[in-house]
């Protein structure tokens, strides 16, 4: 897989795909993450593999709305860590947001590799390996979280999401930013901010946006958050699907 030319027209998806491939081999990614990256895939197809005017619009608020964070948390699951690690880790160090591992397939093996991956590509102190808390009302693995990390933050960013989660942490009052690339998702329908975007594209455009950000006042990125309309957000990532599809001959 890695021989692939540059020049191929799958080259970038490509190569995303034995990203994942590699994370199973790795221990870092479940086999039904490989389901969830199809599934992802099968919807950027259909915004047309970029990131449109409404996921700009999406991640820049949400970059607004975390650096705003009393106690923001970026939450890692093993398709992201296999996916976007030192993106995740300039995310965090930018923001101040520490990172947690939280798994649907969780088991301790696969989170302490998790961590191990994210330290290899330059994070300091990566929590979830010792969970002290529970998220009430869910009764997945994922309800295993740190006191000091996702059950106490305000902000919970999300590069990949599930439905009862993000249910989950709303109903604890917390602001939730998801990436989806699913506009009719529970997820994307329930989140605070739905980021319709491929999270290899969102991340890095937030990383690239959270200074810029950072040199307006606190009134400015208030603006941002409180001008953005998810439910907007959504509808255009929807007619955008729809326009993609009339086009198609």
């Amino acid at each position: 897989m890695t021989d692939i030319p540059p020049d191929h027209p799958r080259y970038l998806s490509l190569m995303t795909r034995h990203r994942i491939v590699s994370g199973v081999e790795k221990g870092i990614t479940s086999q039904e993450g490989l389901i969830a990256q199809g599934r992802g895939e099968a919807f950027d197809y259909l915004i047309g593999e970029e990131t449109l005017p409404f996921a700009y619009a999406s991640e820049y608020a949400a970059s607004a709305m975390i650096l705003l964070a009393k106690r923001g948390i970026i939450s890692v699951n093993g398709n992201a860590a296999a996916l976007i690690p030192a993106e995740l880790v300039q995310l965090s160090e930018i923001t101040g947001a520490p990172l947690e591992v939280n798994l649907f397939y969780r088991t301790e093996e696969r989170v302490l590799k998790i961590i191990k991956h994210l330290q290899a590509h330059g994070a300091g102190q990566v929590l979830g390996a010792q969970p002290d808390a529970s998220i009430p009302g869910l009764q997945s693995q994922r309800s295993k979280v740190c006191r000091d990390g996702i059950y106490s933050a305000d902000v919970v960013f999300v590069p990949l999401e599930d439905g009862d989660r993000c249910e989950a942490l709303m109903r604890m009052g917390k602001q939730v930013i998801a990436v989806d690339l699913n506009p009719l998702s529970r997820t994307a329908k329930q989140a605070t901010i739905s980021i319709v975007d491929n999270v290899v594209r969102a991340v890095p455009n937030m990383v690239k946006m959270v200074p810029k950000l950072k040199g307006k006042d606190k009134g400015y990125r208030h603006g941002v958050m409180m001008n953005f309309d998810n439910k907007k957000g959504l509808a255009d990532a929807m007619d955008s699907i729809s326009g993609h599809l009339i086009k198609i001959d």
